[in-house]
């Protein structure tokens, strides 16, 4: 195979990857390693970078394919920096340091115990191992929690460890190796405390003044909204080299303040930057995790299979609860959340990219004769593999166990609570589903309470009001103001919370779509002529909202006899699925659904 036929094969198997996850519902990571170790037993990437640049196999990923795997990195931290929010360190600060801190050391040294003595590694690579695995995977943790949707408190606990303790575990791992394996003695605490300074330091100082220079620039509008994303990135990809020239490791740190400082600055438009690295972001995970996975044998695979499932049941089963537990003792988050977060620890990519540069760091050194350290990566990969299946599959059930997760995402946010609108809500309340009610006019909002309704007065345009919303259990967005324009922006708004399949949009009237572009609609509510204002006029008319639950006895043709006219708007299945009727998606009636229409009665049922 050609390198370039390897590079074009890479990007399509990670898309491939990631939509087979979503169609069965499997952890996207898992489906990404295995798709790796598969095309792994077919290419050898080493060889191929060999032919490339012409030097030996073992120097390949030296002087080629690390410099790339520390630049993604840096690019998924900045990422992840991006999204870390300030105001959520009012609920979650408090937790989220001490797990990076006391419940990062005890993980650490819970770990290397295990390293040494399940494993039978070195107790220098064992420390080595632990510094890599005190990290927790925010590419995993991430799409974990939009599944789960738990309490906002655990959310942002768990998201703030996952991004902030990588860096962290990252010079951990460094200053395990300069001190223990690298320059062993009293000479190497004393390099490694100058280390720790340096890397700190450096990372901090660089991360601050790259976010004031690149603020400035866009506040004083000196780019161009369309050069904002990629000026972003080739800042943060500089940002990183340097730093990390200086020091090792502290570009991972630079670039996380990096993202932290812009996402956190007011009256900063920072959209381009955030859409921009989503799905860059997205695209570099997968090829890292095919491209590392890729470089495991699997007859090393094999030869740590049995110690190697041990050391993670006791990873799993023993370390990560207590680091959990005792840090978080006193902290104000109740069992359940910390019961909920003790399980939920996913390994991700850094831990992946910072295993592999460190096993041939080991192997330049001279050391890769000590007990374990040829086996270093591949046991990071078992870990990596082992935590995204068990925390991936038996986070969403141990969440409904624990009263953290609503079972049933049927919930439906509305924007907009007008009179009728406020009806069609109650009618989704009844029959099961949670609907939660948001408008700017304060009197229909507290109508919509007096009608038992969870409502809320604010913008939903306001980014601050939306990350303030209670939105467990809640899957679908329906934008039902009277303005078209307000509902386009707040389906634009929205998108990326639930998704373009599950964002509906009522068109104010027909025409009214006239200078509207597709991509700023969401998918349109109800049949093509059953628009706001027509279902106003049918409400001043006396027509009304009926809900009928559907059987064998009793078909939709029974209902639509029993009413002049019927018009169905949404149904919800026997397994509680709820379905609105779109333009694109035809309303199918079938047994033991229950359908809400809005009906006019008959002559004959009105003198009834």
């Amino acid at each position: 195979m050609s390198f370039l036929l390897y590079l074009a094969l890479v990007p399509a198997l990670a898309f491939a990857s990631q939509w087979l996850a979503y169609k069965t519902r499997l952890p996207g990571i898992l489906v990404l390693l295995m798709m790796g170790l598969i095309l792994g037993q077919f290419v050898n990437l080493e060889d191929l970078l060999s032919d490339l640049i012409g030097h030996p196999a073992e120097e390949a990923g030296a002087r080629f394919l690390f410099p790339l795997v520390s630049l993604a990195v840096a690019i998924v931290m900045f990422e992840g920096g991006l999204s870390l929010k300030l105001s959520d360190l009012r609920e979650a600060g408090g937790a989220a340091l001490r797990l990076c801190t006391l419940g990062a050391m005890i993980t650490m040294a819970g770990s290397a115990v295990a390293g040494h003595y399940v494993l039978g590694f070195d107790w220098r690579v064992s420390l080595l191992l632990g510094a890599i695995l005190v990290v927790t995977g925010p590419t995993v943790i991430g799409p974990l929690l939009r599944q789960v949707q738990p309490s906002s408190r655990v959310s942002n606990t768990l998201k703030w460890e996952g991004i902030v303790i990588d860096p962290i575990g990252a010079v951990l791992a460094v200053l395990v190796f300069e001190i223990a394996l690298n320059n062993p003695g009293q000479d190497g605490f004393y390099q490694g405390a100058l280390l720790l300074i340096k890397t700190v330091a450096v990372g901090t100082f660089g991360g601050i003044a790259c976010g004031i220079l690149m603020s400035y620039t866009i506040k004083r509008f000196l780019m161009p909204d369309h050069l904002h994303g990629v000026g972003a990135l080739g800042c943060a990809v500089l940002l990183f080299a340097l730093c990390d020239s200086s020091a090792h490791e502290s570009g991972l740190i630079a670039v996380t303040i990096f993202g932290v400082w812009l996402t956190n600055q007011r009256d900063l438009d920072i959209e381009h930057i955030i859409e921009f690295k989503e799905h860059l972001t997205t695209l570099l995970i997968g090829c890292l995790f095919i491209l590392l996975a890729s470089r495991i044998e699997l007859s090393i695979l094999a030869e740590i299979a049995i110690p190697g499932s041990l050391f993670l049941l006791v990873l799993i089963l023993l370390i990560r609860p207590v680091s959990v537990f005792v840090s978080l003792l006193g902290s104000g988050l109740n069992w359940n959340e910390q019961a909920f977060i003790a399980a939920l620890a996913p390994r991700g990519i850094v831990a992946a990219a910072v295993s592999s540069v460190f096993a041939l760091e080991l192997e330049q050194t001279g050391e890769i004769q000590v007990a374990g350290a040829d086996q270093l990566a591949t046991v990071t990969f078992l870990v990596i593999i082992g935590t995204v299946t068990v925390y991936g599959l038996l986070a969403s059930p141990i969440a409904r166990l624990l009263g953290l997760s609503d079972p049933n995402r049927n919930g439906v946010l509305i924007a907009g609570a007008d009179g009728w609108v406020v009806q069609f809500a109650t009618q989704l309340k009844n029959v099961g589903c949670r609907v939660l009610l948001i408008d700017t006019n304060y009197r229909k909002v507290t109508q919509a309470r007096l009608a038992h309704l969870d409502a809320v007065c604010a913008n939903i345009m306001n980014e601050h009001a939306r990350e303030e919303l209670m939105l467990s259990g809640i899957g679908h967005f329906v934008a039902m103001t009277q303005n078209d324009h307000v509902n386009s922006l707040a389906i634009r708004e929205c998108r990326s919370m639930f998704g373009r399949s599950h964002t509906y949009q009522l068109t104010f009237k027909t025409d009214s779509r006239r200078g509207m572009t597709r991509n700023m609609m969401g998918r349109e509510l109800f049949s093509k002529d059953l628009k706001y204002s027509r279902i106003l006029e049918m409400f001043e008319e006396g027509m009304e909202f009926k809900t009928t639950r559907l059987s064998d006895e009793f078909q939709f043709e029974d209902f639509q006899t029993q009413y002049e006219q019927v018009f169905p708007l949404a149904a919800v299945d026997s397994d509680g699925k709820l379905t609105f009727v779109t333009s694109d998606n035809a309303f199918k009636p079938s047994t033991d659904q229950t359908v809400i229409a809005l009906v006019k009665a008959t002559e004959k049922t009105n003198a009834g």
